[in-house]
Formats: structure tokens, sequence, C-alpha cells
């Protein structure tokens, strides 16, 4: 990046449009999601890219800096930078709303969007009066991770920017195909969050796949199979 920053990625060349998964929140390339659809690419003689924000996984750098814009600022930049074509962005969790400021961003470039349980607008949703407070006021809020033994940190420069990045409000000017898949199940992000994104994009090809006993990950055979057929179908 041009501040020094550097982007841990990985890159199969092949036909486009070419595959770019977005990871979710203190998630990486390294994933169950993430590294199927670079494996099916790979057969499928696509091309595709993975990569870790900074902070994130193998890129360098401190989590607590990290937020929308600067996340987005590093799809952007290694997208233009090693996509030569038209590409199409997969995005899981808080990747999901990633994907809509990269699409802003990328305008024509952007030929379709998969969400995975996809989470636009989370900082205004995703948390009560007592923690939205605390954030404003400069503090970091720990939440029970479900996933792992550590708490959940949010910081309050990733929430700030957050509530200036709100998308579900207005229209997402976006208007390719776009497949949205959530599980009935998910504890984390609401299944009503796809619906109200649906409701939000411009374009009028969208569909929404609701899993029933899907939980927030949908990182189970069936799941993944579901992921591999959508992307295809694109």
């Amino acid at each position: 990046m041009p501040d020094g920053r550097k982007i841990a990625f990985r890159h199969g060349e092949g036909r486009g449009p070419a595959l770019v998964f977005l990871p979710g929140y203190m998630s990486d390339m390294a994933g169950s999601k993430a590294t199927a659809l670079a494996d099916w690419a790979a057969l499928e003689g696509r091309e595709w890219l993975l990569l870790d924000y900074s902070g994130c996984g193998e890129s360098p750098g401190d989590f607590a800096d990290g937020t929308l814009s600067r996340w987005c600022d590093e799809v952007v930049a290694l997208i233009e930078a090693r996509i030569a074509g038209p590409v199409n962005l997969v995005g899981s969790s808080m990747g999901g709303w990633l994907m809509l400021l990269a699409a802003r961003a990328l305008g024509a470039k952007v030929a379709g969007l998969v969400g995975i349980a996809a989470a636009p607008d989370f900082t205004d949703w995703g948390f009560d009066p007592k923690q939205k407070t605390a954030l404003a006021a400069g503090e970091t809020i720990f939440e029970h991770n479900p996933y792992g033994p550590e708490a959940t940190p949010t910081h309050p420069a990733f929430w700030t920017d957050g509530e200036a990045q709100l998308q579900l409000d207005g229209a997402v000017p976006f208007d390719g195909p776009v497949r949205l898949l959530h599980g009935q199940d998910d504890t984390v992000v609401p299944p009503e969050i796809s619906l109200r994104l649906a409701g939000a994009l411009r374009s009028s090809d969208v569909q929404v796949t609701l899993v029933k006993g899907g939980d927030h990950r949908l990182s189970r055979e069936q799941d993944i199979t579901l992921l591999l057929q959508s992307v295809a179908a694109l």
C-alpha cells in the first residue's frame, strides 16, 4: 500500500470473472469457505484471489487499527493491482458489508456479488444503547466469542467508521446479479438482514436462500456445496 502496509494474499490465474473472497470479522483466508472457493476455482480454471486484511491472519499490523474504510482500501488496491478483468465478490459476514463498499469503489469492474450471512450495518443493529455509548466515548468493548476462548473486541475506531458506512437505509447502487445465503439458525446475524439487503439493492436480479439448520458460519459440507453452486451459477 502507498503508506507501507503489506497485505498477504494468494492469487491464481485463470478465466474471469475472478473470484475474490472477503473474510469476516477476525477471520482470514485460511478458513474453510475461502479455501474451498480457491480449490474449486483452480479446478475450473478460473482466476481467484484470497487476502488477509491488515492486522488479520498473515498480514502485519494491529487489529485495533482496522476499520471498514481501511480494509476496503486494501481490497480495492489489491484487486486493481492484480486483476485486469471483472470480479465476482464473495463476502462472509462482515465481508458482506465490505463487498458492498468495494463494489461502490470498483464500479463496473464488479460483475456479481455473493453474500454469506452478510452483515451490513452491524455497528448499528448489533449493539445495545449501553454498548454504543461506551464505544462513542472511546472505550473498547468485549463480547462472548462462540468460536474461540478469547472474547471478541470491538474498538471505537471500527465502530465510528462503521456508523459512517451504513448501507441499508438507502438504495445500494449495484445492478448486477446478487446471491445471498443465510442460515435460519444464525444467532450472530439475523436472517432478516439478508432480506433487508435484498430490498435495498438496486439490482432486480437478487435471490435470497435461507438454509434450514444452517448457523452463522455456513461451513458444513452441504453449505459449502450450496456456496459453490451459487458461485458457479453466476
